[in-house]
């Protein structure tokens, strides 16, 4: 793939939106003593690791992003999944922590992984696939964690 100098600015965009919109989601709605009140399985980590992981993730997901649009444009199914990724994982913080509503959170981190994997059995970019696999890693991660939460409160 031949990338110029528009394609990196492109790839600027993508880590601003991706990154400020997360951070956003971090630092307005946080999870408080509600938090810690709930039943912890016993593979919860430390709170510390969930900013620099979701930071690299971020990254991650934003690199996918950027290889997708100029790959195969914004009007392609891959960047309408990597889209709908997007919002889906920007929904769960508010939906778990904002909300407290776990088993809806449940819902729709499973619904997120389920997106996540579509797009790697479709994303034929090697660089947007090898982004995706530390998420879909990740995600599988927090999706037994919301799930254990779900069902130890």
């Amino acid at each position: 793939m031949n990338t110029t100098r528009k394609h990196y600015g492109t790839l600027g965009i993508f880590l601003t939106l991706v990154l400020i919109t997360g951070f956003t989601l971090g630092i307005t709605i946080r999870p408080g003593d509600w938090y810690e009140t709930l039943v912890k399985p016993w593979f919860t980590p430390p709170n510390w690791l969930f900013a620099p992981a979701w930071t690299l993730v971020y990254i991650l997901i934003a690199i996918a992003g950027w290889r997708v649009t100029i790959g195969h444009g914004l009007s392609s199914t891959l960047f309408r999944l990597w889209t709908l990724q997007m919002l889906l994982n920007w929904a769960w913080t508010p939906v778990f922590f904002g909300f407290r509503q776990v088993g809806l959170g449940l819902a729709v981190i499973v619904c997120l992984l389920l997106v996540v994997m579509a797009f790697l059995i479709k994303a034929q970019d090697r660089v947007a696939r090898w982004s995706f696999v530390p998420y879909a890693l990740w995600l599988a991660y927090a999706t037994s964690l919301n799930a254990a939460f779900f069902f130890l409160n």
